[in-house]
């Protein structure tokens, strides 16, 4: 039987002990019981102390090189993969919407369910055009152009905003160097959301650059069979930021279009917005009804019926033209995303 002298030494001991566990690290804290919990984690008087990372660590955005991708994570979740090796142009899958499920469709990197296997080369969220100098970089295939991941010129984690920084060769299937492009993408640690900032430079840095009057192109996302205006198991809507909706968006210029439906049961949402700065904002929309959402600021002979080349917009010898825009994934409709105040906020420049 313990007496009063081995009651105060266990006393003692576990006082110690407690106090020895505590200086060792910043461990975290959690109500539990008196015993070791199955994931290992040490429990004194009633209180847990996780051997875990400090949470600190998982806190912010974490962006990580791997051999043929880079990884984004927000607070130690995944948030999408910048695929680039290997591919004929970057692009990012999948996009983890606020829910917890990617908001775009997934093949052709994968199968998924009630998805159609219609244009390979709508891979996610990605950037492409056309026409540039007069080869086609939007769709996928030998005759087509390849947009070549060059180097990376800045990878950078962050607590509010990571940034994936790259620098490609858009190079025609004959091998010629057409010209080059900056591509920023800055990813934002947001409570109830989650948002891209993207911005590409192209330099003309072998010639005259015509960026071609197409609607092929070219800020763009593919997105969930569910999410669509039209299909079998389609239940979206569509609306700009000048109260158009739905397959009436299509080709019509907007400062915003919202794109949204059910994703597992729960309404989510994804806007992009044209930025104030961009040449011919506000932008027209290649948006349509099967998943295919497009910021498109050259189309105009597609969009209006002018005659080709309408739309052309040129960069001269040794210049270089800036585009930028924001995708904003949130749950709800545009009004219980609040898209239009977000809106302002971007084109006030927050």
């Amino acid at each position: 039987m313990n007496g009063p002298d081995n009651s105060r030494r266990d006393f003692l001991a576990k006082s110690v002990y407690s106090a020895a566990v505590l200086a060792v690290s910043p461990l975290r804290y959690a109500f539990g019981i008196n015993q070791e919990t199955s994931s290992g984690n040490q429990v004194i008087s009633g209180t847990t102390l996780s051997v875990n990372a400090p949470e600190k660590e998982l806190a912010g955005v974490k962006i990580t090189e791997g051999e043929n991708k880079v990884t984004v994570e927000i607070n130690g979740e995944l948030f999408t993969e910048y695929c680039y090796k290997g591919e004929q142009r970057p692009y990012f899958y999948p996009l983890i919407g606020p829910t917890g499920v990617s908001i775009t469709r997934n093949w052709p990197m994968k199968d998924g369910e009630n998805e159609e296997h219609d244009h390979p080369h709508q891979r996610s969220l990605w950037y492409a055009h056309g026409s540039i100098n007069g080869v086609d970089f939007w769709t996928e295939g030998a005759r087509n152009g390849n947009t070549v991941h060059d180097k990376f010129l800045k990878i950078e984690s962050g607590k509010d905003v990571g940034i994936i920084q790259s620098q490609n060769k858009l190079i025609a299937a004959d091998g010629k160097v057409i010209c080059t492009d900056t591509r920023t993408h800055k990813f934002y640690n947001l409570p109830d959301a989650k948002m891209v900032d993207f911005e590409i430079t192209f330099h003309a840095s072998e010639g005259q650059v015509v960026l071609g009057d197409t609607k092929e192109g070219s800020m763009a996302l593919r997105l969930a069979p569910t999410m669509r205006l039209e299909g079998p198991v389609a239940q979206g809507h569509i609306i700009n930021s000048e109260g158009i909706k739905d397959k009436s968006a299509w080709a019509k210029r907007a400062s915003w279009v919202d794109y949204y439906g059910p994703l597992n049961g729960e309404i989510v949402g994804v806007a992009m917005f044209d930025n104030p700065q961009n040449p011919k904002h506000p932008t027209w929309w290649h948006v349509r009804e099967y998943g295919l959402f497009a910021a498109n600021p050259f189309g105009v002979s597609d969009f209006e019926g002018k005659p080709k080349g309408t739309g052309n917009i040129t960069i001269p010898e040794g210049e270089s033209l800036s585009f930028k825009y924001r995708i904003y994934i949130h749950k709800g409709d545009q009004e219980q995303g609040k898209v239009a105040e977000r809106y302002r906020e971007y084109a006030d420049g927050k």
